[in-house]
């Protein structure tokens, strides 16, 4: 698709302008920044941002009706959403950060917090290589070893046959998640550069 409908899901996260400048960058037009059903039902490809802590984000999410609307979109309509950070770890299946809460559970697996070798800190901040176990679509346009860069502290654990790339920071982080039509990058592709922006090309070529 050549110029697809691009929706931004707002719901009270931080990162919605900086994700939505980088897409813009790349001479997407049709991009909106909404919560309004109206509009996300329009969308032929859906975003799903995310900044600070689990669970404010997943209350957030809820109290605006949103995890409905999108679970009609995404599970029955089958339309492509992209997770970043936060947006990713709320694909889960819970989080245990600041207690045990519900993801919502589109791709089985638990978020948990980095327990790494004491010369790693934590928050991981910064730029790592990542590696792909599947280059389509998310990747299609990366290079191997392409830098990405993260800023977080818990991590996406589950079955290695969802995961399409990881990290090594101490321990093999997952990076990039993919079931069917639903993705999500732990990393921050608005922040990334050149990389981010090739990720983003390859997602909305593949819709």
């Amino acid at each position: 698709m050549i110029n697809p409908k691009i929706v931004i899901v707002d719901y009270g996260v931080g990162n919605t302008h900086s994700v939505s400048n980088a897409i813009g960058s790349l001479g997407y037009k049709k991009l909106k920044i909404s919560d309004q059903e109206a509009v996300i039902k329009e969308a032929d490809a859906l975003i799903l941002p995310g900044v600070g802590a689990f669970e404010a984000c997943a209350g957030n999410l809820r109290e605006r009706h949103l995890d409905t609307i999108l679970g009609e979109l995404v599970l029955v309509k089958k339309k492509p959403i992209l997770g970043i950070c936060v947006g990713m770890q709320l694909l889960a299946t819970d989080s245990e950060e600041n207690g045990l809460h519900a993801g919502l559970n589109w791709i089985e697996g638990h978020v948990k917090k980095l327990q790494l070798p004491p010369e790693y800190a934590v928050p991981h901040v910064g730029w790592n290589n990542v590696k792909f176990n599947s280059r389509e679509p998310l990747f299609s346009r990366n290079s191997d070893d392409s830098n990405f860069y993260f800023d977080h502290s818990y991590y996406f654990s589950c079955d290695d046959k969802y995961v399409a790339a990881f990290s090594d920071y101490g321990i093999k982080v997952t990076a990039a998640v993919q079931r069917d039509n639903i993705y999500g990058v732990q990393f921050h592709p608005e922040k990334s550069q050149t990389s981010g922006l090739k990720l983003f090309r390859g997602f909305f070529n593949s819709i």
